[in-house]
């Protein structure tokens, strides 16, 4: 039986390390809740926006996914908004995606879909 990604952990990444494949991307997405790959100046990026019925529980939500990234310590780009906040996650060392910019993206899913960590 296969580990889900969300029942994982970031691991370090150096510069060395190969950003995903396309095979590697296709299989990481299906496990995500429309969640997209998109470019950023050529570069692939893993986004998603959420929706909320007001800024309060927007900002408690970036709070959450705050305190997630520390303790993975992968860090997303994280825009707050009334009522929605978009992630973006990419591995910065590597300038690309990496395995764990869908384990974070997992993370996130659940936080959202259970209501909090």
């Amino acid at each position: 039986m296969t580990t889900s990604l969300y029942e994982l952990n970031c691991t370090r990444v150096n510069k060395n390390d190969d950003p995903a494949t396309v095979e590697q991307i296709r299989e990481w997405i299906k496990e995500l809740d429309a969640w997209k790959i998109g470019k950023v100046e050529g570069k692939d990026r893993l986004t998603k926006e959420f929706k909320f019925g007001n800024f309060m529980n927007a900002l408690n939500f970036t709070n959450q996914v705050g305190e997630l990234a520390e303790k993975q310590d992968h860090h997303p780009v994280i825009v707050t908004e009334w009522g929605k906040v978009t992630v973006t996650l990419w591995t910065h060392v590597i300038d690309g995606l990496h395995k764990n910019d869908f384990i974070l993206a997992a993370k996130i899913d659940k936080i959202f879909n259970n209501g909090g960590l």
